[in-house]
């Protein structure tokens, strides 16, 4: 991580800000790429892949511990935005077997 030396609260908090923009793009991106996933699947229950789900938040639970970061603050935020995207994903998977 390549984090710069702030020297006010208000350039902390337009690097906060820069970062919370580059999280919600990186979000819409990952959400992308959750409904291309959906034109690979062949059931409801194939989309909700709940041993990945596992798998994603074992790896970014680690990946936070290497950090320093909690690994329980990215395990709650994953499930949440897991959830949301697994429902986007169903209808994106519902939409396709209409066509």
């Amino acid at each position: 991580m390549d984090i710069k030396q702030c020297n006010t609260l208000e350039e902390a908090r337009i690097a906060i800000d820069a970062v919370d923009k580059e999280l919600v793009t990186l979000i819409a991106t990952r959400n992308e790429y959750i409904k291309q996933i959906a034109h690979f699947k062949n059931s409801v229950e194939e989309v909700k892949a709940e041993d990945r789900i596992s798998e994603v938040i074992n790896n970014v639970r680690e990946q936070a511990i290497s950090l320093d970061l909690s690994p329980n603050l990215v395990n709650d935020l994953y499930v949440r935005m897991i959830d949301e995207m697994v429902e986007s994903e169903i209808s994106e998977f519902k939409n396709a077997q209409r066509f």
